[in-house]
């Protein structure tokens, strides 16, 4: 199946840059049709085409490199056809810059659970296959052909199979895609783990061949890639063994996943590890995108493990709670004690907040219930991510790496050792 009208992705895709000593760990560059992506790259989230309290510009102004948006919230509002016509969700929200949509599997799935924005990730306690959050109504059931669910917001019924999540991923028109994947926890037993994964797997066979499909009815849109997820929660011969199913996966183009996303049940210990089993087995010349982190800790494990790129609502989430990172640990602004601090909330930081508020005037900000206090505060919190990201990619390519983990983490995470 060869046309010349067909988009096809850039040539290159991904270029890897310099490599860690470790030989996984590495930067690069990922080439879309809306700019370059140099990575290691902290891709913040907005969720229903915006990241919560902040304007698409300031995003630009404190150095995001691109956003990412849900598949299943946008599907349910405005709807995917809306943002089609729009001209896709880059120009929809009046962002220049690339784009990510996730599939809404995970949506579907934890929300179908009960679990609002959290789902179990804890393997402690007895395992459960019919995980779901206590007192809730389940409203989502898979099958091997594709997930019924309810939506949240008005309880109407909707269908999510492969073919659905490609098409409204298609009309959202971001530069990366996912593929449609079961959600599991650790919660569930071995047995529906591995039959989660053929699940899975039968999926993203049938994902690229909608996604070839779409491709070539609607060449008049900028090529799309589409990223493979790799499951199989905490153990490493499933993870390993999905690793190798998507990279068999190879569409009547000849071209199989032009990425790959790491997602499902990860415990925070067991990070690094299960991050390695993935890249060990993932081809070297394609981009790996792992599926909410932000923590200063876990960034740094992600990246020296080979990932390329990740994203994560927290900064944006805590940050409407009050709580503010800072090169000396995580702490909340709203306490009594900065009601008369009238320094910045970071002095050596360079974000639109700290150049031009108090942490006095962002606590009354709170206290007196505010929305520009949660506008402020996410700025610096994406700002901080970002920047963190950017001094990680640029340790890397001066070989100072090692140097620099330890003297950032050694600050943040002081003075939670002296307590």
């Amino acid at each position: 199946m060869t046309d010349s009208s067909i988009p096809t992705p850039p040539d290159p895709f991904f270029t890897v840059g310099a490599r860690l000593d470790n030989g996984l760990g590495r930067t690069g560059t990922i080439h879309t049709p809306h700019g370059d992506i140099r990575t290691p790259a902290f891709i913040p989230v907005g969720t229903k085409a915006t990241v919560k309290a902040v304007l698409p510009e300031t995003m630009a102004e404190l150095g995001s490199q691109a956003l990412l948006a849900n598949a299943y919230h946008l599907y349910l509002q405005p709807g995917s056809d809306i943002v089609d016509e729009a001209g896709g969700l880059g120009k929809f929200m009046n962002w220049p810059g690339p784009t990510f949509t996730d599939s809404g599997g995970f949506q579907v799935m934890s929300l179908g659970a009960g679990f609002k924005k959290v789902i179990a990730m804890e393997s402690v306690g007895v395992q459960n296959d019919d995980v779901i959050a206590k007192g809730k109504e389940r409203l989502a059931h898979v099958d091997d052909d594709g997930v019924t669910f309810k939506s949240h917001l008005d309880g109407s019924r909707h269908r999510f199979t492969p073919e659905v999540s490609m098409r409204i991923q298609h009309e959202l028109g971001a530069d990366i895609m996912f593929a449609f994947d079961e959600l599991t926890t650790l919660m569930n037993t071995r047995g529906y783990q591995e039959r989660s994964l053929e699940r899975t797997q039968a999926w993203a066979v049938r994902c690229i061949a909608e996604h070839e499909k779409l491709t070539a009815e609607r060449a008049r849109r900028p090529y799309q890639a589409l990223f493979g997820v790799v499951q199989g929660a905490q153990y490493e011969d499933l993870r390993r063994q999905a690793c190798r199913g998507l990279e068999s996966i190879v569409g009547e183009t000849g071209r199989g996943f032009d990425g790959y996303g790491i997602g499902g049940a990860l415990e925070k210990h067991n990070l690094g590890t299960i991050v390695r089993w993935c890249t060990e087995e993932l081809p070297e010349h394609k981009p790996r995108h792992l599926l909410g982190i932000s923590e200063p800790d876990d960034i740094f494990v992600a990246v020296e493990h080979g990932v390329d790129t990740f994203d994560c609502v927290n900064p944006s989430r805590v940050a409407r709670n009050a709580a503010i990172y800072h090169p000396d640990g995580r702490f909340n602004i709203n306490t009594s004690r900065h009601r008369r601090d009238f320094t910045p909330i970071d002095e050596n930081c360079d974000c639109y907040t700290c150049r031009n508020y108090t942490r006095a005037y962002i606590h009354h900000l709170f206290k007196a219930k505010e929305m520009l206090a949660s506008t402020l505060c996410t700025i610096h919190n994406e700002r901080f991510t970002v920047r963190l990201v950017d001094d990680i990619r640029a340790n890397m390519e001066n070989g100072t790496l090692a140097e620099f983990k330890a003297e950032t983490l050694g600050r943040f995470y002081a003075s939670r050792r002296r307590a």
